[in-house]
């Protein structure tokens, strides 16, 4: 057992408090639902960036590659100023959804480059331009493209030119739970002396100023400094701490408390307030400023200039008081911690990356970093922020009527896995639960509390939805929490049946959701909305009346399908169990009969070989014949039953016998208790899936076609076939566009009209693995269509992958397709290694596009 092992173990049982520090805070506070109070919830206008240095925030904090303890109380991060920058740098930058030709997106160059599951060990980078940030050029650019034209980026600026940028790295060790030590090294890449003013920065959140007592809100607690060297801090419910600078310090201190007399003509409650650094530093004021040295937030002022190619580096240490380290000499063994955990953190993941390239080796340390860099203290509760707070102006009654007012049992105050720490800073549901499968390789723990978590009566609706996110939690997501929670329970090895029992518990509350709410005429065919899949139809349809969808449905077979195994894993420990079993078996083989032969060919086209969504009044139904991701997902639903486990289930054999012996219809539209070529054997394999053999040959002739979903890069969300033959309807069109948006449907901030989507391709990868379990070498097709090239559905499910890995590995000249077309990456030694893991990519170059 590796030692970073040891400490996950220790985390787990509660011997040790390993997590308490982490990168926790969010790299964007500023316009979230969370903070806005406004009337018509209009969020991006309510609290803006260039509000937030001088307005406390209510819920949560924010910062350049910070971290903070498990709760947000106390928040250490860096802010910094070239000498020409218009306000100090102290959080990222980015357009709103209303600036942005494409909605809202960082305008900074940031990345994440290592992390132990425990962030024992960290290590980021910013890289700082030497010349003054160009935001009235990225709001003015932005502003005057159409959705038709790429986004302005950053690097299209040209600040990032012949190198005139400072390298600004942020490495965290812990010598204990509660003991971190921070080196900061920065290194000005450019041709000419440059200056910097560095401020790593202490802060306490915000929780005394809003009139409410109880649990999260304390009275305020004080930062003070001792001499130039050391701080002394007291929370009262973080306990007292200590930081030190390894050198002498200019310490300057403030409070984290809003500038009313600035932004709303009010008296202050303090004259030192949270914009106090900017107005100091840039401004000159110096009665902004507590020379009594004190308050809640601090700053070390650390001010060079910094020879071309030259670097320096900056050391503190805050820890716990009762801690073993000497006040007197805290930096005594501080390399030799940072040493060893280097070096434990490299024999954790030599442990667990196996057999792959040095490059590959690069890809996959960095985007585990990317996840546990990307957890965020998240807090939220509904009841309170429509209440708002004794100490302010009550809110617009009308609140009640803008989003999540049905929410009011939500309450959120946990470390949760984001999307994104800019773009979303806020949970989004079955985004969640793929990240939980790549989480169990590195921490299994983690991967298992935040399933459970999210199941938990302060997150999922009384009457079983889980929360999709925050802009509204009532949205439909994908059900894929099951899949996720069978999939973490095996790949733990069936371990950990408590875990497995107690989400399934749960899990039937959500399952009844979707039947009661989704099957609204009772058929078993299914409505749900865009589904996460944005614009992927001509029209939105969270708000088409008559849809019959090919993906609700298929989800919701998908979702049986999980059960359905969970249910017959925890019957062997659990006999009553069997009985539900038998119930998601039939209630799978009912959607999957309706989805192929409900008023006689359900959502299957058999002109087109291809499953649709529907449009239905009270005469008849219409296809909506687009080839989309729409009808992929069907394949996905497919499950293999195990004779030997089958055999030891006698009251669910029983059952299924009967259907086995009694709806011989069934195999006329679907793949339906087909036993495998072990018939008479013990290990005996039955398909079920939505389409039978010949469908899914149909359907796979498209999906491997490379002129409808095959890209060089993976599977499309869109068949290319619609980029010179749009489909029409009504007047409105849909063609395949393989980048950005060109329409504004869900912020226009994603698309689903051409571009590849990891996610769904991992479903797809997984489900023709299944496939093969089944079917093996004898079921082969052309890969790609008409090259007369036949291959197994294993070896197609490989080659997929190796074409979505291929986005991230350097071609023959040194380029990544996933950057685009930002030169530094792939001829500046500086860029080159680093990377970048995007929310989708352009389906025919690979490019990486949203949140990153």
């Amino acid at each position: 057992m590796t030692e970073e092992e040891s400490r996950l173990r220790e985390e787990y049982t509660r011997s040790k408090n390993w997590k308490r520090w982490g990168p926790y805070v969010s790299e964007r506070q500023w316009s979230t639902v969370r903070e806005d109070y406004s009337q018509d919830g209009d969020s991006w206008n309510y609290f803006s960036h260039d509000e937030a240095r001088s307005r406390a925030y209510r819920w949560g904090e924010d910062g350049i590659l910070g971290i903070c303890d498990r709760q947000c109380r106390l928040t250490f991060s860096l802010a910094m100023w070239n000498g020409k920058d218009s306000i100090l740098k102290e959080r990222l930058y980015g357009l709103t959804g209303e600036e942005g030709n494409h909605g809202e997106d960082v305008k900074e160059h940031y990345f994440y480059l290592d992390s132990s599951p425990t962030h024992s060990y960290m290590k980021g980078l910013y890289k700082y331009p030497q010349s003054e940030y160009p935001y009235p050029d990225l709001v003015n650019t932005n502003n005057n493209r159409s959705r038709y034209e790429s986004e302005y980026e950053i690097h299209d600026t040209g600040i990032f030119d012949k190198s005139r940028y400072f390298d600004v790295y942020a490495e965290y060790s812990k010598g204990s739970d509660n003991d971190i030590l921070i080196r900061l090294k920065i290194v000005n890449q450019g041709p000419d002396s440059a200056h910097i003013h560095i401020i790593p920065t202490l802060l306490y959140r915000n929780t005394w100023a809003w009139g409410r007592e109880g649990e999260g809100y304390w009275d305020r607690p004080t930062i003070e400094g001792k001499d130039d060297h050391l701080l002394c801090l007291e929370h009262d419910n973080l306990g007292k701490f200590h930081f030190a600078a390894r050198e002498a310090t200019e310490w300057i201190f403030t409070n984290n408390e809003t500038n009313n007399e600035k932004l709303f003509s009010s008296l202050n409650h303090t004259p030192y307030t949270k914009d106090a650094f900017h107005r100091y530093i840039i401004g000159g004021e110096e009665k902004c400023i507590n020379f009594l040295k004190t308050g809640t937030k601090v700053g070390a002022l650390v001010k060079r200039q910094v020879e071309a190619g030259d670097s320096f580096t900056l050391d503190y240490r805050l820890w716990m008081d009762g801690e073993d380290v000497d006040i007197d000499s805290p930096f005594g063994d501080f390399e030799d911690i940072f040493q060893k955990r280097i070096l434990e953190t490299d024999e954790y993941y030599n442990k667990i990356l196996t057999n792959i390239s040095a490059d590959q080796y690069n890809i996959a340390r960095q985007a585990f970093a990317g996840l546990l860099w990307t957890k965020q203290y998240y807090n939220y509760s509904i009841k309170e922020w429509l209440e708002g707070d004794p100490s302010f102006p009550k809110p617009s009654e009308n609140r009640e009527d803008v989003r999540n007012s049905e929410w009011k049992h939500l309450h959120n105050r946990d470390i949760i896995s984001m999307p994104d720490k800019w773009e979303y800073p806020w949970y989004a549901s079955w985004d969640l639960a793929f990240h939980m499968i790549p989480f169990t390789y590195i921490d299994p723990y983690f991967a298992k509390s935040q399933l459970v978590l999210f199941l938990r009566e302060w997150y999922m609706h009384p009457n079983g939805m889980i929360p999709a996110y925050e802009y509204n939690f009532s949205d439909v997501n994908p059900p894929v929490h099951a899949w996720a929670v069978w999939k973490v329970y095996k790949m733990n090895g069936k371990t950990d049946i408590n875990f497995l029992h107690r989400c399934f518990l749960k899990l039937i509350l959500n399952f009844t959701w979707w039947v009661n709410m989704k099957d609204l005429n009772g058929n078993n065919i299914f409505s749900g909305g865009f589904l996460g899949l944005d614009n992927i139809s001509i029209f939105d349809r969270s708000h088409t009346n008559g849809l019959q969808q090919a993906d609700a449905t298929s989800w919701v077979a998908f979702f049986c399908s999980n059960m359905l195994n969970i249910s017959m894993e925890l019957a062997k420990h659990f006999p009553a169990i069997e009985d539900i079993a038998s119930k998601f078996f039939e209630h799978y083989v009912a959607i999957v009969d309706s989805m192929n032969s409900f008023e006689g060919t359900g959502l299957w086209n058999e002109e087109d070989g291809f499953y649709y969504d529907q449009l239905k009044n009270d005469r008849t139904s219409f296809p909506l014949r687009i080839r989309s991701m729409v009808g992929l997902i069907p394949i996905c639903a497919v499950n293999l039953l195990k004779r030997n486990v089958i055999d030891n289930l006698p009251g669910f054999k029983k059952r299924m016998n009967w259907y086995i012996e009694n709806r011989e219809d069934l195999h006329q539209s679907m793949s339906y208790l087909l036993p495998d070529k072990d018939e008479n054997s013990p290990k005996c394999k039955y398909l079920l899936a939505i389409p039978t053999e010949e469908r899914l040959r149909r359907v796979l002739h498209y999906m491997l076609d490379e002129d409808e979903f095959l890209s060089e890069f993976g599977i499309r969300s869109l068949s290319k076939y619609y980029e010179d033959n749009p489909y029409t309807f009504n007047g409105d069109s849909v063609h395949y566009i393989p980048g950005e948006s060109d329409t504004g449907m869900f912020g226009g901030n994603s698309n689903w009209r051409g571009p590849i989507w990891f996610p769904v391709n991992t479903l797809i990868i997984e489900s023709l693995r299944k496939y093969y379990r089944y079917f093996g070498d004898r079921f082969q097709v052309e890969c790609p269509t008409h090259s007369g090239n036949y291959m197994n559905l294993l070896d197609i499910s490989k080659e997929i992958s190796s074409r979505l890995v291929k986005m991230f590995e350097p071609d023959k000249d040194g380029r990544r397709p996933a950057h685009g077309r930002v030169q530094q990456f792939s001829n500046d030694e500086n860029w080159k290694e680093l990377l970048l893991f995007y929310e989708y990519f352009d389906g025919d170059t690979g490019e990486g596009l949203g949140a990153s």
